[in-house]
């Protein structure tokens, strides 16, 4: 069967079981009596070890199958839910979202996993599970083989037969280090160094990763094919210094276990696996019991890389061009017959629009998915309570931005958690709650969506800020002197600032954070900071929708025409100037009995002054979230469509100017950033 047309529908269907795993296993770990929540993982896992088996990824297939195993024995009550057992099959989680992530790279798919495996096994047949007790050996019992402790998979045993039948050995060589060895990793390297001089190593126990990260006791084991004798490898590794003891057993292959061959007798006579949803095959599925949330009945979707929109939206923005071309000389040559096809064709392009831009759009849910769990790991290991609120999830955003998120959210969310939130203790004595709490919530105002990461801990201490700042020479004196709360605090982005050792008076809220200020920048977006010491601080990132063709408002400022997003704008107005009411040197008038501030597009654009003033105003009234403001024009054009275009590297960073769009006649409007305008 050719697999590779499958491969990127397996991969996405991997994950998103993975993501249901984690998300399930978080609600088991709040309910570990609620067994429909147990079904639900099982089934998950069940459809995940048989897609990966189709697609001939054995090392997912297993590990899944081992994972499966435990879940079948705690739905059948004969295991009970534990932080210990939740620990290890969050932990097989990790190993299978890595294998799946390997495949995405365009790997194989495997990895070493012996020693979850090990620890699952041992939590099915009812054993306590301790990580280390995998490679525990005992002084007395040096001829034991290490052969109960390896396990190798279909791949490897493959490799010893045929290394066998060409008349070579198979070694298992554990080598166990002196209890007061300093550098393991050397003398590890050094053993190996040794074993490839005297054939080629196959694997080890732990892998080589954890070996070279030091991730293990005093022992290891290797599996090294070989023609020289036993007695030989054992005296050449004997000779590296530091090591205590040397073992050397040939592997003798032996026959699967029988419960565990019942269990693969019993797959290979079961009905083949489920292949992933977007195969067009006709399969008939066995009906389960309704347990938990109701399934859906069908998966009408299709799955559509993302370079393929992007060329439909390119084309789609030259026809929005060419559309509000063709309306204009309609409009000048007034045929009733061309009048009615080119509001015809607004129509058809209109909906083909929303249609393509909602293909685009993603819930940010994708992005929060991923934080329950690392929330939970975080607090465990910092001994922490803390709960996370998820608020606005459904909130959506355009795929590109969604994708390049995830990484300054991570940094926030452990930022709060690991320097924000205090220690039970800590806020049992402030009179808190000892259970901290991170918020984490997303809305839209206008063409933007707004992210904010609030916590209720320690805060930002505002003097210490700033005199770090001026040590660090971010700021000067005179600066300081003139800067508000928020400024202070914002000067934690800086890139001097960063530099701060993370052991500091300042919460540790500085390290680090200038790399996320310049990916949310890089996505035009930006990022602002409310907090009080004490009492916690709030994390503000606004994001552009992206949206590259939108609904705008074309005014006119002298000669110059801007287009203000409909999203914006609550109505237009046309006040007299002496209705404008003066407040703390800013010009304001009653909107509905709403003192609202005025901003005169002229004098932030800087425009020549041409024309000659009238009696009145013409103002847009814009907001942001709660805030308002009303901007002044010297006309109202109307309201069109336009296709969103960048300005450009060069002039990334022009105030209140979010891009600009080309008109029917040719000519260039500018965008007109409301959220920059509204303090």
């Amino acid at each position: 069967m050719e697999v590779n047309q499958y491969l990127e529908v397996f991969i996405d269907e991997s994950k998103e079981h993975l993501q249901a795993i984690n998300e399930n296993l978080l609600l088991l770990e709040k309910n570990p009596e609620d067994l429909a929540i147990v079904n639900e993982i099982f089934r998950s896992a069940h459809t995940l070890k048989g897609m990966s088996a189709t697609m001939g990824y054995e090392d997912l297939a297993n590990l899944t199958h081992k994972m499966e195993n435990v879940l079948d024995a705690i739905r059948n009550h004969k295991l009970h839910v534990t932080a210990d057992i939740l620990d290890v099959v969050f932990a097989s989680i990790d190993d299978l979202e890595a294998m799946v992530q390997d495949i995405a790279a365009g790997g194989t798919g495997k990895r070493d996993v012996s020693d979850i495996v090990d620890k699952l096994l041992k939590i099915e047949n009812g054993e306590t599970v301790n990580s280390t007790a995998a490679f525990a050996q005992t002084e007395a019992s040096p001829s034991v083989s290490p052969s109960s402790t390896v396990k190798y998979d279909e791949f490897e045993y493959t490799v010893i037969q045929q290394s066998k039948e060409q008349g070579f050995n198979c070694l298992e060589v554990a080598v166990e280090l002196r209890a007061d060895c300093v550098l393991k990793a050397a003398r590890v390297f050094m053993v190996f160094e040794v074993l490839e001089k005297c054939g080629e190593v196959i694997k080890s126990t732990p892998s080589t990763e954890e070996l070279e990260s030091e991730q293990f006791d005093e022992r290891f084991v290797v599996t090294l094919i070989t023609q020289e004798p036993a007695e030989d490898i054992e005296s050449k590794v004997k000779k590296v210094s530091e090591v205590e003891r040397v073992t050397v057993t040939e592997f003798i292959a032996q026959p699967l276990k029988t419960e565990e061959a019942e269990r693969e007798v019993a797959a290979a006579a079961a009905p083949a696996p489920p292949m992933p949803t977007a195969i067009p095959e006709k399969t008939e599925k066995k009906e389960e019991p309704k347990q938990g949330k109701q399934q859906a009945v069908s998966n009408k979707t299709i799955r559509v890389n993302i370079e393929r929109l992007d060329i439909l939206m390119n084309l789609f923005e030259e026809l929005v061009i060419d559309r509000g071309r063709l309306e204009q000389i309609s409009g000048e040559l007034n045929n009733p017959e061309l009048n009615e096809t080119v509001e015809r064709m607004s129509r058809i392009s209109g909906d083909l629009q929303t249609i393509i831009l909602n293909m685009r759009m993603v819930p940010v849910e994708t992005v929060f998915n991923r934080f329950p769990r690392m929330v939970r790991q975080l607090a465990r290991d910092l001994n922490k309570k803390i709960n996370l609120e998820i608020i606005g999830a459904e909130t959506e955003l355009d795929r590109t931005v969604i994708d390049e998120i995830g990484d300054p959210l991570v940094h926030l969310i452990r930022n709060a958690i690991d320097h924000g939130i205090e220690t039970p203790e800590e806020r049992k004595a402030k009179g808190k709650s000892e259970e901290g709490t991170v918020k984490l919530k997303a809305y839209h105002s206008g063409n933007h969506v707004f992210i904010e990461i609030e916590d209720d801990g320690a805060g930002i201490n505002k003097e210490k800020v700033l005199h770090k700042a001026l040590a660090k020479g971010v700021v000067t004196e005179e600066q300081a002197a003139s800067m508000s709360d928020n400024q202070i605090y914002e000067l934690i982005l800086a890139s001097g600032f960063s530099t701060a050792d993370k052991i500091s008076d300042i919460s540790g809220r500085g390290v680090g954070l200038d790399v996320v200020k310049t990916t949310i920048e890089s996505l035009g977006g930006s990022i602002g900071i409310e907090a009080a010491e004490g009492a916690g601080s709030v994390f503000l990132i606004q994001l552009p929708l992206t949206l590259s063709i939108i609904s705008v408002m074309l005014v006119e400022v002298e000669k110059e025409k801007y287009a203000i997003p409909l999203s914006s704008i609550i109505e237009t107005a046309i006040v007299k100037k002496e209705d404008v009411l003066n407040a703390h040197t800013q010009q304001v008038i009653d909107f509905r009995g709403k003192i609202v501030p005025l901003v005169f597009l002229e004098r932030i654009f800087e425009v020549p002054k041409e024309t000659q003033e009238d009696d009145f105003y013409s103002i847009v009234i814009v907001r942001k979230g709660d805030k308002m403001a009303g901007l002044v024009v010297d006309s109202f054009i109307g309201q069109q469509e336009v296709v969103l275009k960048s300005l450009g590297n060069y002039l990334s960073n022009v105030f209140a100017i979010s891009g600009a769009t080309i008109l029917g006649d040719g000519q260039v409007a500018l965008i007109v950033d409301c959220n920059a305008l509204i303090k």
